[in-house]
């Protein structure tokens, strides 16, 4: 039987080729037309004409018609049909529409086919629209045409449209019926970690989540990337609630609901000058709440430091997180809401074309260009800013609320213990360095161009105030970047990176940076540890292209590594504080510390200065001996700190320090 069937395929496929038939050679199309299925749902393709098809209901005589209805059995229990979809073909009634539903989404009515279906959202929305083009239109034609399509879809629309009306008067809404009050291009409101926030809504659809079904609110705010404003993108959802709820108490709801409805505007507006004030880069202090990323999403910090604001920077060191934006639908119109102090709050910008908006050949990375936004997009702006915190040392998300002015310090200079030669040599190599870092250059170019500092001595002498207050806080009016080994590492890997993301931050912002208790990195290579001799090795690389201010400081001087003394532009040694440094120290802490009043005399500030202490000590002694004073209700004086001294076996120094001043 095999032979055959072998026989069989055989003969036949000779035959096929005895005939001289090409396959694929005919000019000419064959249609197969799917079979019925089986139990299973299977179906094959065959060459039979189905004998159970309609013909098709559009055709040449119903191209003839303005308007096609398409309707299907509704379950309404209200009426037998209901429409499915209508398809608009009548070309006056096309070019009318076009302005009824003008800049609405998805809606494009010059289409051969301009086809609306159920729920027939943007007709419901733009209602009003549709009611003005039907009573303003003169001519007679296009209004038979506009009739037409009122009547028809009023008949459809009936009853949700007076649901609406209803729901409008009443202030209250459902669910399900949310999408009436929403439509695109509506500004929306919503509130954000406690902080009001106005969005333009793009599009709202129903969806379900993983929470339950949600009515989704797809919006646009305006945002700063860094170096142009631009639109972001924002989702708001509504979760399924029962019955009826007050429009103003959704997650997100129309503005223009608002019970104050002025006062939230202008409240927004003026947060949004700020916010474009604040573009590019700032220095600044921030008290409040700050969101940060963690492995497992957002993370909320307390924050209370100064901080850089700057969204530039934010894009470059948080690549994964970068700030990308749309475009503006329009970067310069007229303003559109009624402030007297509108002309003033942009009279910094001055009259600028929008070539230069556009574009700018002196324009520097991270620095706003000179585009003035519009009072409807300062509705928009955003509530939040990007910026690394000094204390923290972290990028963080700020509230633009919580971000104030630095409350500069102007006696911090008299504050440190030094001579007055030593503090201004400091302040004058640091601020001409700021000023002129560019004037000298290596004989390779982009090296050498630092200004590194070492101060050593003993601890509690003034070495970190030195960097804190002299030179840069509250003097200079520059950022301060303060790290240890503890921030940088230990792994030769991972410090190098972030060495090089210091080092690049701090001469970005004309920081100085200050590395305090350097002696991990500054001390001598040996030949057994190699670790440490990467660390060292790294670090003595990295400072050569610097191009800022670094003050280090140490405790071990002895140890430093030879390769460090030809890199160091100037080396200051801090001695122990002699007697009248210490008296200095305390009477400066007794007028600036917690206790706004005291009883020391001038022979209780002497006796004290014979105590050989430093100045972290005085500090703490004088706090003790502050809530020693408290606890008992009494004024702060001398013996409350001798029995602090007492506790703490202190012994006093009979030749009154002498001996130190000597040394």
């Amino acid at each position: 039987m095999v032979r055959s069937r072998s026989t069989a395929k055989g003969d036949s496929s000779s035959g096929g080729q005895a005939s001289g038939i090409k396959v694929g050679m005919i000019t000419d199309v064959k249609n197969l037309y799917e079979g019925k299925p089986d139990s299973r749902g299977r179906s094959t393709w065959v060459d039979k004409y189905p004998d159970d098809l309609e013909e098709a209901a559009e055709n040449a005589e119903t191209a003839r018609y303005a308007l096609l209805i398409r309707n299907k059995k509704s379950y309404d229990g209200r009426k037998k049909l209901e429409m499915d979809s209508i398809v608009v073909q009548s070309p006056l009634l096309k070019r009318a529409l076009g302005q009824v539903l003008k800049d609405y989404p998805g809606v494009t009515t010059s289409l051969d086919r301009l086809t609306f279906k159920a729920p027939f959202k943007p007709l419901v929305h733009r209602w009003a629209n549709l009611v003005s083009a039907l009573e303003e239109e003169k001519d007679d034609e296009v209004k038979s045409h506009l009739d037409l399509f009122h009547r028809t879809m009023k008949e459809e629309l009936h009853d949700d449209l007076k649901a609406r009306d209803d729901y409008i008067l009443n202030r209250v809404i459902t669910w399900s019926t949310c999408w009436m009050i929403f439509e695109p291009g509506t500004t929306v409101f919503a509130i954000d970690d406690n902080e009001n926030r106005a969005l333009r809504l793009k599009n709202g659809s129903y969806i379900s989540t993983q929470c339950g079904n949600a009515f989704a609110l797809d919006c646009e705010y305006v945002d700063w990337d860094g170096e142009h404003f631009g639109l972001g993108s924002a989702r708001k959802l509504i979760y399924e609630f029962l019955g009826t709820r007050h429009i103003a108490s959704l997650t997100a709801f129309p503005l223009q609901y608002h019970e104050n409805l002025d006062e939230v505007k202008k409240t927004l507006v003026e947060r949004g000058r700020v916010f474009e004030r604040l573009s590019g880069y700032h220095f600044k202090h921030y008290q409040g709440v700050a969101v940060g990323q963690g492995a497992w999403g957002p993370i909320k910090y307390n924050v209370d430091s100064r901080i850089i604001v700057d969204t530039y920077a934010w894009n470059r060191f948080n690549p994964n997180r970068q700030v990308s934006l749309s475009a503006l639908t329009q970067l310069l119109q007229p303003d559109t809401c009624d402030d007297d102090n509108s002309e003033d709050e942009y009279s910094d910008y001055g009259e600028d074309s929008l070539d230069d908006v556009l574009g700018n050949e002196n324009h520097q990375p991270g620095q706003p260009k000179s585009q003035t936004l519009t009072n409807d997009q300062l509705l928009l702006c955003s509530a939040t800013l990007k910026g690394y915190s000094l204390k923290n040392k972290k990028w963080l998300t700020f509230g633009i609320n919580s971000v104030d002015e630095i409350k500069w310090n102007d006696s911090a200079f008299e504050s440190l213990v030094l001579p007055n030669d030593q503090k201004e040599l400091i302040l004058a190599l640091t601020e001409s360095q700021v000023a002129n870092k560019d004037s000298f250059d290596d004989v390779i170019q982009g090296k050498g161009r630092g200004m590194i500092m070492l101060l050593s001595g003993p601890p509690g002498v003034g070495k970190t105030l030195t960097a804190e207050s002299d030179t840069v806080a509250e003097n200079m009016r520059a950022p301060l970047y303060m790290m240890s080994a503890a921030d940088l590492g230990l792994e030769s890997s991972n410090v190098e990176a972030s060495l090089s993301n210091v080092l690049e931050m701090s001469t970005k912002w004309n920081a100085v940076l200050l590395l305090d208790e350097a002696d991990v990195f500054l001390e001598q290579r040996s030949a057994h540890d190699l670790e440490r001799n990467k660390l060292v090795s790294i670090f003595l690389r990295m400072l050569e292209y610097y191009e800022g201010i670094l003050f280090l400081t140490t405790n071990r001087v002895d140890n430093i590594d030879a390769a460090f003394q030809s890199r160091i532009h100037i080396s200051m040694e801090y001695n122990e504080l002699p007697t009248s440094s210490r008296r200095h120290v305390w009477s400066k802490f007794l007028s600036t510390g917690g206790s706004k009043t005291h009883r020391f005399s001038a022979a209780d500030l002497d006796k004290l200065a014979e105590y050989q202490m430093n100045g972290r000590e005085i500090k703490n002694v004088l706090k003790i001996a502050q809530l020693l004073a408290a606890k008992k209700k009494e004024t702060l004086e001398a013996g409350h700190v001798e029995s602090v001294l007492a506790i703490e076996k202190r012994h006093i120094n009979n030749k009154r320090g002498h001996e130190l001043e000597n040394e």
